[in-house]
């Protein structure tokens, strides 16, 4: 049995444990079909349906495959003795699920263990990193190559096509997340959906995309002008351009999540914009999108060595526009390494 496991089944005083997010089956168990990695003091398991079971035979070798058929408590049954305490997901387990098993399966205890998985999940080896890394190299690639597509004219959706073809066409087996271009004043939205809204001199154009490779994610934001930039847009690029490289350079291991923020949020407060920077400074970044810890201005997780996380202020004002800028890092004792290499400073499309 994962040591990690071993112990968190031991600390929590558990007979099994029940794992039903898709990170945790896939980094538990190697598993990255729909149903459960179970973990008990006999063996070790993966349940599936049969559109799942030859996968699941070949990813997860160490573990019995056994093919289920809905609903699942009857064949989750034979894996628990009477009096057993089952951990669960309580965190990534619909209510429906848990009164199923919990009435389906007398006589055991369901136990939450809320998000104890995500935390062993948190400190990343080398391999994963190098995924990551690979990833953001596909980003980085991606950008390179967008930056010489880009022209007044396109639409939105134009632009989201063209940097997931890229990724695609550099190794990404999928995205990390639906891909942002947004325009104008659809800029000024942090979490804009692309349209139809065409391209013109003038405008800034924010794209936030990732790469997901071997399973592991990326994520860049970088902001560019459509033609010539303003005085006043200069203006508002360079105060997240300075709070962008402000957070890179405190990031480290040591401090909490919420000191890097209030650097990064102090400059952009400081500018007379705190009000325009509404979200997180960022995020981990791992088998899923979004990880914990965070840089918020209420996270005080202590930051530890090799956390993979994004620094990503912002401004964003409506009718105007907004800028992102977001790199993605690792966590170090004396510093963080970039693995985004994409340029930073202003660039004027033409």
């Amino acid at each position: 049995m994962n040591q990690k496991i071993a112990q968190l089944l031991k600390e929590n005083n558990l007979d099994a444990l029940l794992v039903s997010g898709a990170a945790n089956m896939r980094y538990f168990g190697g598993f990255t079909g729909e149903g459960y990695v179970v973990f008990t003091k006999k063996g070790q398991y993966v349940l599936t349906d049969s559109r799942y079971t030859v996968a699941a035979e070949e990813e997860s070798p160490d573990f019995t495959v056994i093919e289920v058929h809905k609903p699942y408590p009857e064949e989750l049954a034979v894996l628990f003795a009477e009096g057993d305490k089952v951990g669960f997901e309580s965190e990534k387990t619909l209510f429906a699920d848990y009164a199923k098993n919990r009435d389906g399966i007398p006589g055991i205890e369901f136990i939450p263990i809320e998000g104890e998985l995500d935390v062993l999940r948190r400190i990343k080896e080398q391999w994963e990193i190098d995924r990551i890394a690979k990833a953001e190299e596909i980003g980085d690639l991606a950008f390179n190559e967008v930056l010489g597509f880009l022209k007044p004219g396109l639409t939105e959706l134009q632009v989201a096509a063209f940097l997931e073809y890229q990724m695609k066409n550099f190794g990404a087996e999928d995205l990390s997340f639906n891909t942002i271009a947004a325009a104008g004043l659809n800029s000024a939205k942090p979490h804009a959906v692309p349209g139809e809204y065409r391209l013109k001199e003038g405008d800034f154009l924010t794209m936030d995309y990732g790469a997901l490779y071997k399973g592991y994610h990326s994520d860049m934001t970088r902001t560019v002008v459509i033609g010539k930039a303003s005085e006043e847009q200069k203006k508002i690029y360079n105060i997240v351009l300075e709070a962008q490289l402000a957070g890179v350079d405190a990031l480290r291991a040591g401090l909490r999540g919420c000191d890097v923020d209030a650097i990064s949020r102090g400059i952009i407060t400081k500018a007379g914009y705190g009000d325009n920077f509404g979200h997180g400074l960022g995020h981990c970044v791992g088998l899923e999108i979004h990880e914990s810890p965070r840089l918020s201005p209420k996270d005080e997780t202590i930051l530890l060595p090799n956390m993979v996380i994004t620094v990503e202020p912002g401004i964003y004002i409506k009718g105007f526009g907004g800028v992102r800028i977001e790199d993605t890092l690792v966590v170090k004792e004396n510093g963080s390494v970039n693995l985004a290499h994409s340029p930073k400073e202003l660039i004027e499309i033409g």
